[in-house]
C-alpha cells in the first residue's frame, strides 16, 4: 500500500531505469548554492522547475552532476589537486549515497577517458554478471510468453547480479586518476555519515516504490521513517552505508569481494534464495575494452562498446540522420520528428537482434557502425509515411572480416564520461543488512528465454543502453556527454548533439529542448511539442503518448564542454533531474 502522505510520482516513473548523469571539470567550490538549492524542492517525474537559462561559463573548471551534493565531492577533490578521474570516482561514489535510488555499490556500469596529451581512449565495462548459477530459463514466464511471473527478474534476491561498481572505480582510479582510494572515498563517507536533506526527486522516489521498499524489512529500516517516506527536505543518514565505505577506504576492494563484506553479501543471498556466492565475488573482474568510434558532421565520437549497446546503436542512429539536412527540416518539426522515429525504429530493430555481451555471442559491431550500412537502411524510410513494423537489417552485408551519467573534463582538456545504475528505481528491493548497500535487479536487462543474443549465460553481462559518449571537434576536445533514462538514452543524446551541431544551440538549449523518442511502437512525446506538429505526425501515421513537459522519463543528462577558440568551459544540466552546474 502506498504511503498516504506524497502524491505519485507524475508520468510512468514504473519501469524507468534510474541512472544518474554528472558532467564534471576542475572546479572550485559552492557549498553555499549547494545547500541553497536543497532547500528547495527539485525536480520529480515531471518538474516544476523553471528551465534554465543557459550554460555555465568558467575558465579554470567546470561541473555539473546529478545532485549538488554530489557535484560539491567532486569539487572538494579537484580543490585538494585531483584530475577529472579523480572527482568523476568520488562524484560516483557520493551518488551512490545522495541518489540511493540509482545508483551505488550493489551496481554497476561504465567509464569512457580521453586522454587529451595523448589522444588516446580506453572505456572500463564494469556492468553487473550473471552469477554461475544463473541459466538461460531461470525465470518462469507469464503464460503470454512476453514477460517474467512474480517479478523475479526484477524484485527479490535472484534478480541480483554480481555488481561491479566498486572495481569499477578503482580501477579506474588505479589506471587513470592521483588519488587514494580513501581519499576520493571521504566525501561520500561523510555524507553518509552525517546525512543529508532529501529531495523532491528522492521523496517521490521513495514513494512510488513504497511498496518495495516495505516489502524487504532492511531496505524499509534503512529508506522509510518510521514505515512512510520521507518528505523534502528531511535529513536522511545512512550509518550502515558509511560503515561499509570505511571499511573499503581501510581494507580496499577486497573486503567487498572477497572479505567481510562479500561474506554479508552471501549470507543474505542464502537466506532469500539468491544466486550469488563467494566464488562469484571473488572471481569478479572489470574489463578494459577500445570504445566504439563514429563520426556525424565532422565531429568524432567516442562511446561504449559492448556489454553496452548503447554506444554502437547512438552512432547508428546518427549515421542514418546524417543523410538529412535537419537543420533545414528545423528543429522538433513534424517532418524532422517523422525520420528521427523512423531511424530510431531501424536501431531498435537491430539492437533487438544482434546486441549482446561480445565476451559471449558474435555482435556485428562494425557493421552497425558502417555508413554505408545507414544508408541502406535510410533508403527504407518514407518521408512522408510511418513504417508499421520494421524488421531487423543485415549489419553483416557490409562487414570485411544504456542510471547514473557523469561527463568530465579537466584543465589539460582531459575528458570522463561515466554512467553507472542499480537498473530499476531502487533496484531489486534487497539491502544487505548492517552494511547498507542496495543490490541491482540487472538480471531483469538479460532476455529471460534462451536462444537470444542477450540471454542468460553465467558470467555474462547483460546487454545496456548506457552510452557515456565524449565528442572531439577538429581533432580536440569537445564534449562530455551522458544521460539515464534505460532506451530513452539512445534517442536523447542524438537529439542533444543534433541540437547543438545542426540546430546551433548552446549547451542548456540543447538539454531543456523538448524530446521524442520511439522505439516501434508510439512516439512518446513530451507536451512542449505543439499540438499542431503532433496533429502532422498523426497523419503520417503515427502513434503518440504524450507525456509531461519536462519530464524525468526522457532522462537526465548533464554535459561539459571546452567551446572552440575561447577555451572556455561550459556546464549544463538537465531540469528533468535535480542536477547543477557550477564551474569558476
Amino acid at each position: 500500500m502506498a504511503d498516504p502522505r506524497v502524491g505519485k510520482v507524475g508520468g510512468d516513473a514504473l519501469g524507468t531505469m534510474k541512472t544518474t548523469t554528472l558532467t564534471r571539470v576542475e572546479t572550485h567550490g559552492w557549498l553555499g548554492m549547494a545547500l541553497g538549492l536543497l532547500a528547495v524542492p527539485l525536480s520529480g517525474a515531471t518538474s516544476g522547475n523553471p528551465l534554465p537559462a543557459k550554460p555555465v561559463e568558467g575558465r579554470s573548471g567546470m561541473v555539473a552532476s546529478a545532485h549538488p551534493l554530489a557535484t560539491q565531492a567532486g569539487l572538494e577533490i579537484l580543490r585538494q589537486g585531483g584530475n577529472a578521474v579523480d572527482a568523476a570516482v568520488a562524484t560516483a561514489f557520493a551518488l551512490g549515497v545522495v541518489e540511493p535510488n540509482a545508483s551505488g555499490l550493489g551496481g554497476g556500469g561504465y567509464i569512457v577517458f580521453y586522454h587529451a596529451k595523448t589522444g588516446k581512449a580506453e572505456a572500463i565495462d564494469y556492468r553487473e554478471k550473471a552469477p554461475r548459477k544463473a541459466t538461460a530459463d531461470m525465470y518462469p514466464l507469464s503464460p503470454d510468453g512476453k514477460g517474467v511471473l512474480n517479478k523475479a527478474s526484477t524484485v527479490g534476491h535472484r534478480a541480483c547480479a554480481v555488481p561491479g561498481n566498486l572495481a569499477g572505480l578503482s580501477l579506474a582510479l588505479q589506471r587513470w586518476g592521483t588519488k587514494r582510494l580513501p581519499e576520493v572515498l571521504a566525501p561520500a563517507i561523510r555524507l553518509a555519515e552525517e546525512g543529508y536533506p532529501v529531495t523532491k526527486t528522492l521523496a517521490d522516489m521513495m514513494n512510488t516504490y513504497y511498496d518495495r521498499l516495505a516489502q524487504f524489512p532492511e531496505a524499509s529500516r534503512v529508506y522509510l521513517k518510521d514505515g512512510l517516506a520521507y518528505e523534502p527536505g528531511e535529513k536522511l543518514v545512512l550509518k550502515d552505508l558509511a560503515k561499509t565505505l570505511r571499511l573499503i577506504a581501510a581494507r580496499g576492494p577486497e573486503v567487498f569481494y572477497r572479505g567481510e563484506i562479500a561474506e554479508a553479501i552471501v549470507r543474505e543471498m542464502a537466506a532469500g534464495g539468491g544466486l550469488i556466492t563467494r566464488e562469484d565475488l571473488a572471481d569478479y573482474q572489470p574489463v578494459v575494452r577500445e570504445p566504439v568510434r563514429g563520426t556525424y558532421r565532422g565531429h568524432e565520437l567516442i562511446s561504449m562498446p559492448s556489454s553496452s549497446s548503447g554506444g554502437t546503436h547512438v552512432i547508428q542512429l546518427l549515421n542514418i540522420l546524417e543523410g538529412y539536412d535537419l537543420a533545414a527540416l528545423g528543429h522538433n518539426t513534424a517532418a524532422a520528428l517523422h525520420v528521427q522515429a523512423e531511424a530510431a525504429k531501424r536501431v531498435f530493430a537491430d539492437r533487438a537482434k544482434y546486441s549482446g555481451d561480445a565476451d559471449f555471442v558474435k555482435v556485428p559491431t562494425a557493421g552497425l557502425l558502417s555508413k554505408e550500412y545507414a544508408a541502406e537502411l535510410r533508403k527504407g524510410i518514407n518521408p512522408e509515411k510511418a513504417t508499421e513494423k520494421v524488421a531487423a537489417g543485415n549489419p553483416y552485408s557490409v562487414m570485411s572480416g544504456n542510471t547514473t551519467h557523469a561527463s568530465f573534463v579537466d584543465r589539460e582538456g582531459n575528458l570522463v564520461a561515466l554512467t553507472q545504475t542499480i537498473n530499476l528505481f531502487f533496484a531489486s528491493g534487497v539491502v544487505v543488512p548492517g552494511y547498507g548497500i542496495l543490490l541491482n535487479d540487472e538480471m531483469d536487462d538479460f532476455m529471460p528465454v534462451p536462444g537470444n543474443a542477450n540471454s542468460i549465460a553465467p558470467g555474462k553481462r547483460p546487454a545496456s543502453s548506457m552510452s557515456p559518449t565524449i565528442v572531439l571537434k577538429d581533432g580536440r576536445p569537445f564534449l562530455s556527454l551522458g544521460s539515464p533514462g534505460s532506451a530513452r538514452i539512445i534517442t536523447a543524446l542524438p537529439q542533444i548533439l543534433m541540437n547543438v551541431i545542426d540546430h546551433r544551440m548552446d549547451l542548456q538549449q540543447a538539454i531543456n529542448a523538448p524530446r521524442a523518442h520511439c522505439m516501434g511502437g508510439a512516439i512518446e512525446v513530451e507536451s512542449r511539442i505543439p499540438e499542431t506538429v503532433r496533429a502532422e505526425l498523426q497523419s503520417r501515421g503515427h502513434k503518440l503518448s504524450v507525456r509531461g513537459a519536462v519530464d524525468l522519463h526522457f532522462g537526465g543528462a548533464q554535459a561539459v564542454m571546452i567551446e572552440p577558440g575561447s577555451g572556455r568551459l561550459l556546464g549544463a544540466a538537465d531540469p528533468r533531474r535535480d542536477g547543477v552546474a557550477a564551474g569558476y
